[in-house]
């Protein structure tokens, strides 16, 4: 298989990119600057293409020859429309490494299109959301008739560069959840309480994560949320937040805000990610009050985030599935988390 990793300089796009390579793979690196792009690329002694994303056109001659696209270059509000339309017109498969539940939306949305023409469309191959969309559908497994699905996860990892700043773009949009099988607009800090994650109770509250997409295309739930740890102190913040939010949204805030990431967020260094673990939780009920509860040890996000990336990448190649848009689980099953370095396997109770 002909791939390559788009973005592959920025901090996740390279840890992948070094490692596909540290298994004998061969991706092409591209990226929009051969600044940045070109000097992995000969460390690494691999093929790198220079281009944009804003001529379709181009795009579709870059991708003309490859057959699948691993695209890492976030924000994935901006960047991920342009990449799908550039894989459905050159036939090429999609994947990407989003958390976004608007790019999940989008994708799934294209769904007639991206069969028709001939291409599996996966986002969401690494820690947004394998974890978790893995828990949902074994939780589905054993608790069939579930109407309520609450998924969480607690982690030290740090962020990348690429991740705070669509934290920072999302300030602006307020909480997301499913309700009766829509996703609906919450406030920041909807739900609160207190959860075991498998490291003793936390206070957590609700997030707008991929989940409420993800976890809904893969298992039918109706009603989805997912949680976080976090101190009091921060979840009357987001309470807060509610009433300054619109503020959020103004360009010189998310300018000023994006400018203090470029300058202060590296993303953790080798030896963090090797020493922290995550904890990922699953809680699903139904219209009886019975309940199942699915806890899971891996790896820290971003050594998941390449591990899961490069799975999924050669599943496709050895398994050829029908094309169509997918979920990690749906695509390459709910036992995919428990065979990656790290992991461990689900421990399923009823509390």
């Amino acid at each position: 298989m002909r791939w390559m990793i788009y973005g592959a300089n920025g901090y996740t796009g390279e840890l992948i990119a070094r490692n596909a390579r540290g298994q004998g793979l061969k991706p092409i690196l591209a990226g929009r600057r051969e600044a940045k792009v070109a000097p992995l690329a000969e460390q690494e002694g691999l093929e790198y293409r220079v281009f944009s994303l804003d001529d379709p056109d181009t795009l579709a001659d870059e991708l003309a020859d490859v057959d699948l696209v691993l695209h890492c270059a976030g924000p994935f509000s901006r960047t991920s429309r342009a990449m799908l339309e550039g894989c459905l017109k050159a036939r090429t498969h999609y994947l990407d490494i989003t958390g976004e539940v608007a790019v999940f939306e989008h994708v799934f949305a294209q769904a007639a299109r991206v069969e028709q023409a001939g291409i599996i469309a996966c986002p969401g191959v690494g820690f947004d959301v394998i974890p978790t969309d893995c828990v949902a559908a074994r939780l589905k497994e054993a608790l069939p008739d579930a109407r309520e699905l609450s998924l969480g996860f607690s982690t030290r990892s740090g962020l990348s560069p690429g991740t705070a700043k669509t934290l920072v773009e999302g300030l602006a949009d307020g909480g997301r959840a499913r309700i009766k099988g829509q996703l609906a607009e919450v406030p920041l800090g909807w739900k609160v309480r207190r959860i075991d994650f498998g490291a003793g109770p936390q206070w957590a509250m609700t997030i707008p994560w991929g989940d409420v997409t993800t976890a809904w295309q893969s298992t039918g739930i109706e009603n989805i949320q997912v949680f976080v740890p976090a101190p009091r102190w921060l979840i009357w913040a987001a309470k807060a937040g509610n009433v300054t939010r619109p503020l959020m949204s103004l360009p010189v805030i998310q300018g000023y805000l994006k400018s203090l990431v470029d300058r202060r967020v590296k993303g953790p260094d080798e030896q963090t990610r090797a020493r922290l673990t995550t904890h990922v939780w699953g809680e699903a009920r139904n219209g009886a009050g019975e309940q199942r509860v699915i806890r899971l040890r891996t790896a820290n996000g971003y050594a998941l985030t390449v591990d899961g990336a490069l799975a999924v990448r050669r599943f496709i190649e050895e398994q050829a599935p029908a094309p169509g848009c997918y979920t990690p689980s749906k695509l390459c099953g709910a036992q995919l988390v428990e065979e990656l370095p790290g992991s461990g396997h689900f421990e399923v109770s009823e509390c």
